[in-house]
């Protein structure tokens, strides 16, 4: 079992940066592919960017890629996202989970999630 925890999300304006952290307590963090998602109002819950448990090996979403940089530390149990030129399209509610049973952007396979983290970008 484990538990995922976020942190980090805010308030910034377009063309900012923003961090995003997750923690995780229990067994096996380091044993399992982590990733992020998000959900906006009114919207399904999609995929951001992921990262292998055992290689440096990273996908992002179109809608993202070379603007945010997903990390893990597993030596601290812990995983981030680091977001840049930011714009009022990311505002969303950005969920950390890991350990998928398929496909690494399918959110219905991943077991464990955290509560979530607000992150509103104005224009």
């Amino acid at each position: 079992q484990v538990q995922l925890a976020e942190s980090g999300g805010g308030l910034v304006h377009a063309g900012g940066s923003l961090r995003l952290s997750c923690a995780a307590s229990g067994r096996n963090f380091d044993s399992y592919s982590v990733a992020w998602f998000r959900e906006a109002p009114g919207m399904a819950r999609e995929f951001v960017a992921w990262m292998a448990w055992n290689s440096p090996a990273t996908m992002y979403a179109e809608s993202v890629k070379d603007r945010f940089t997903i990390a893990r530390n597993n030596a601290e149990n812990t995983a981030s996202l680091q977001m840049s030129s930011l714009k009022p399209e990311d505002t969303a509610v950005y969920y950390c989970a890991a350990y998928s049973t398929g496909r690494y952007d399918d959110a219905g396979r991943y077991m464990y999630w955290g509560q979530g983290t607000q992150v509103t970008v104005s224009s």
